[in-house]
């Protein structure tokens, strides 16, 4: 792991330690440091507000998913539903470390809506980059409306994953498996379905 990557990591892991004990509102810079062991002067290169740091763990979010990705992925063995629920997942597992932080900070957004649009503004770029990650196109009007299915299909998954107390997950995957048939059913009125994946 390079030395950014890994500071990126602590960073993050400090923001959700944070938050987790001190909500939203409680969040500073200086508990961050003290939770990250990141120096102040470095967060403010790297992340000058809070909302950066939110970016920042979409960030990470997105390369721990893509670092797992085998090239080629199985194009021809597995559907491309099937690899789409693979990458979701392990996106999951990546929230799993922190899934106290995260919880809270739900619970703070019902006091601020406003807080949402951060969160919401890099979702389709994340998203994006999921659907490149399961092989398949995201480029195009196509791989845009694809995108946006693909974060309608992962807030309906994290909304269950945020009641799932099982260690498994198995209500998670099976809210993910009925997001993904409801966007196949839409992806198949609107002409969208995947035939144009990408292979390596």
């Amino acid at each position: 792991m390079s030395e950014t990557h890994e500071t990126d990591s602590r960073l993050v892991a400090g923001l959700w330690q944070v938050v987790a004990a001190h909500g939203w509102p409680g969040l500073s810079m200086r508990r961050v440091a003290e939770a990250s062991g990141v120096p102040a002067a470095e967060i403010r290169r790297r992340c000058p507000s809070p909302c950066a740091l939110l970016a920042l763990h979409a960030r990470v979010a997105d390369q721990q998913v893509l670092e797992g990705v085998v090239p080629g992925m199985a194009l021809d063995s597995n559907t491309p539903r099937d690899r789409v629920f693979d990458v979701l997942m392990r996106r999951v597992d990546a929230l799993q470390p922190h899934r106290a932080g995260i919880l809270r900070l739900v619970e703070d957004l019902k006091r601020d809506p406003l807080l949402a649009l951060p969160l919401l503004a890099g979702m389709p770029r994340s998203m994006a980059w999921m659907l490149e990650a399961a092989g398949l196109s995201a480029g195009g009007l196509a791989g845009l409306l694809r995108a946006q299915g693909l974060a309608a299909v992962w807030l309906a998954t994290i909304r269950a994953w945020r009641e799932d107390a099982t260690a498994d997950l198995g209500p998670t995957m099976a809210a993910l498996d009925r997001a993904l048939d409801r966007a196949e059913q839409v992806a198949r009125s609107l002409r969208l379905e995947p035939e144009d994946s990408v292979r390596d």
